[in-house]
């Protein structure tokens, strides 16, 4: 075909395009067996990957990959974007990697198709071998696993003390005092809401999975104090709890981008240099953790299908290895002073 550029194109039934019908047919297959946020990840990254590319997809070879790792990771010279971790340009790691799985996906599509015969996606870099372990690798791309960061008291004090809608506080609510995610807030509906029992159902999680999450007092208050004052009687969706409360869009649920305004220009107003909604639910689960909630608990609370991801809470809890550490040196301690005097005598 000619030259392709691709065009992210999305019709009224969701179906999601780029332009190049091996591209679409994998986008459709994605569609058809994964969640939506999924789908427009997919999209996203095989766009950025073939405009970096400019190639036919059947025209890829593993060296445009491994130059495309280069391009992301370096970004052009002239660039003047700088990641605010480490002052660098380029995308992070974990970014990087995730674009790579998207890419894998389609060329495992490919081959199982028959368009190609080898994925032009390599899994590592070969290292030098050894007669006891055999051939060892690493993958392309390593991240580093960082902790995340949480709120002081204070800023979230600051924060909830700076929004100016029941709405707004309801939300981040949620997600300080239950840890529910982003994209669990906006989908609350009414039948979610259990007030007698202080929970809420949790109908799609991350990766479809559902779940009770016990919640505060404070949040079904404040939802309280949004439905009676604010929240639109007429034109408004039933179904969902957090709608849209002015404009053009008003009655509709609320998006994404309007929750991360919010939360935003509360930042702002309450002179905190940075809170994002995945850092409100990180220092949700980490003060459960202090508080002596029990790690699989701390699990369950967080929606977290492997406990390992629930394990990065016991180093962000300040006195979880600081006490683990004081009872074995205690113990070590009474240990060389019982063989002290076991020698003495």
């Amino acid at each position: 075909m000619d030259r392709w550029s691709p065009c992210f194109i999305e019709d009224s039934s969701g179906a999601v395009e780029l332009g190049h019908p091996l591209v679409d047919a994998y986008l459709e297959l994605v569609r058809a067996r994964a969640r939506r946020n999924t789908l427009l990840a997919t999209a996203y990254d095989l766009k950025v990957f073939f405009e970096v590319v400019a190639k036919d997809p059947l025209e890829v070879t593993t060296a445009d990959v491994l130059a495309f790792v280069r391009a992301q990771r370096h970004g052009p010279g002239s660039s003047k974007v700088v990641r605010l971790r480490d002052g660098s340009s380029g995308l992070e790691l974990s970014t990087i990697q995730r674009r790579l799985s998207s890419l894998s996906g389609f060329y495992g599509y490919l081959t199982a198709i028959g368009q190609v015969a080898v994925s032009p996606i390599v899994r590592g870099v070969s290292t030098r071998r050894s007669r006891t372990r055999g051939a060892r690798g690493v993958p392309i791309v390593r991240p580093v696993r960082q902790l995340p960061r949480v709120l002081e008291p204070g800023e979230v004090i600051a924060v909830l003390g700076a929004l100016r809608r029941w709405r707004d506080r309801a939300m981040l609510e949620a997600m300080v005092l239950g840890g529910l995610r982003r994209s669990e807030v906006l989908g609350l509906r009414f039948e979610d809401l259990r007030v007698g029992e202080r929970r809420v159902f949790v109908a799609d999680g991350k990766g479809g999975h559902q779940r009770w999450v016990p919640m505060s007092p404070r949040f079904f208050a404040s939802v309280g104090e949004y439905l009676t004052q604010e929240r639109p009687t007429e034109g408004v969706d039933d179904h969902v709890v957090f709608v849209v409360l002015k404009g053009p869009h008003r009655g509709r649920p609320l998006t994404p981008k309007g929750l991360e305004e919010i939360v935003r220009g509360a930042r702002q107003r309450a002179g905190v240099t940075h809170v994002t909604c995945h850092e409100l639910r990180h220092t949700c689960l980490t003060r459960l953790r202090e508080a002596g909630m029990a790690l699989e608990a701390v699990q369950a609370q967080a929606g977290h299908r492997s406990i390992e991801s629930t394990r990065i809470y016991l180093h962000l809890a300040n006195d979880w290895l600081a006490g683990e550490y004081r009872k074995a040196s205690e113990a070590i301690d009474a240990q060389v002073l019982l063989d002290s005097g076991t020698s003495a005598s």
